[in-house]
């Protein structure tokens, strides 16, 4: 096993535990740890959420969860000599659930999936499901079940959900001036169009006194991704992936969390992973000057090969149309959106609530596509739903879909 660099008591929330670690990107975090370049290293990770989500059957956790908290992210990692200008090169060598066979802490063989409340963050379909719902997920090897969705069970790709580099103190004053600038275009918007800094609850390492109240009053929201990477919840940067980010600080300043059991393209409820704790073991090394000679200003990856394999598919497409059938020039998160909700509606069919087959949208390996964006007016999004998650066939036939009593996900009162 690889040296631990930052260890996690998973009983614990971070606070209790006093751990380093950050919930806010900012170039003045300090380092937890330094590498040298061609390290190999383990870091442990708490759930995005830091332990404030439950193994129940209410979503009143969900309902009320705050949003302050996260992301709880391990790091920042420091690597010797790399500089504004590299790439820092890291590989996903492995990484899981917590190592231990059963307990009451996310990824301790469950985790969960979760649809937020419209005024509290909300999701893609958050004008459908203005409400907050839950679903827990066993896990059984590489394999989820759960009881708030019978009839499901799937291969998971378990992945990171936000790795990144900290950003500049240039770059994150244009960070917050755009999306300031986004804001005011309707302040009042519920859910608000970008998450300013949050001072309250922010983690920032080993900084206090003066010099914490000074970065937690500029620090950045981890929710979004950006050109860091950070926030990106892309379901194929699992084992064997590599990624090239930019170096924008002396050391890059490396930092990972939000650890995923299994996700959908789009993790389309926002909380739409299976959200656990974990660890994951990295390897990093350096390119100097790498941005300008590869002509890089984002993140690029290799995705692994290491993924579930299924050959079997339910495709649904959606368009740039309204529900009110408004036509909308080259939409293509309407088209992707409008996917989404076919594919809603036909496994409503099966017995499946709205609210369980939108969770399932969230977590289960769906593959969401841009299949046409330049028929004008309409883009073309697509849903590719794995036939074989299911117990029963749900393939369209001659006869009646079979409706089977599936109950009801985790609810919020």
């Amino acid at each position: 096993m690889p040296e631990v660099l930052f260890s996690v008591d998973q009983s614990q929330s971070f606070t209790e535990q006093n751990v380093l670690g950050h919930n806010r990107w900012h170039p003045d975090i300090p380092p937890a740890a330094t590498v040298r370049p061609d390290s190999e290293f383990r870091l442990e990770c708490r759930e995005w959420f830091d332990g404030t989500i439950h193994n129940d059957d209410s979503a009143n956790d969900v309902r009320d969860a705050d949003l302050s908290l996260v992301h709880q992210l391990s790091g920042p990692i420091a690597v010797e000599g790399a500089e504004p200008g590299d790439l820092l090169v890291v590989d996903v060598l492995d990484l899981g659930p917590v190592p231990q066979e059963s307990g009451p802490v996310a990824g301790q063989s469950w985790g969960y999936t979760g649809i937020f409340a419209r005024d509290n963050g909300g999701g893609f379909l958050t004008d459908h499901f203005p409400s907050a719902y839950k679903a827990v997920w066993d896990f059984h090897g590489h394999t989820a079940t759960s009881r708030h969705l019978p009839g499901v069970s799937f291969t998971g790709l378990a992945h990171p959900g936000l790795m990144g580099t900290a950003p500049s103190a240039e770059m994150l004053s244009r960070w917050n001036d755009r999306e300031g600038a986004l804001r005011d275009t309707d302040p009042t918007r519920v859910p608000p169009l970008a998450l300013p800094p949050e001072p309250n609850n922010a983690r920032l390492g080993g900084l206090s006194g003066d010099e914490y109240d000074r970065v937690a009053g500029e620090a950045a929201r981890t929710a979004p991704p950006r050109e860091n990477g950070g926030n990106q919840d892309i379901k194929n940067l699992s084992r064997g992936s590599r990624v090239f980010y930019p170096v924008y600080v002396p050391g890059a300043k490396f930092s990972v969390g939000d650890l995923h059991f299994s996700q959908g393209d789009g993790e389309i409820t926002f909380c739409g992973a299976i959200e656990m704790g974990g660890f994951i073991d990295l390897h990093v090394d350096v390119i100097k000057g790498g941005m300008e000679t590869f002509g890089v200003s984002a993140p690029v990856f290799m995705p692994g090969r290491i993924e579930p394999r299924y050959t079997e598919f339910l495709t649904f497409a959606g368009l740039s149309v309204t529900e009110s059938g408004e036509q909308r020039y080259l939409d293509t998160t309407l088209a992707y959106r409008r996917a989404c909700l076919h594919a809603i509606e036909y496994l409503t069919k099966f017995g499946y609530t709205p609210e369980q087959a939108y969770l399932l949208l969230g977590a289960a390996p769906i593959e969401g596509r841009l299949s046409g964006v330049v028929d004008i007016p309409n883009a073309c999004a697509t849903l590719y739903l794995p036939t074989a998650i299911f117990d029963d066939d749900i393939r369209p036939t001659s006869g009646i879909p079979q409706r089977v009593d599936r109950g009801q996900c985790a609810v919020s009162n």
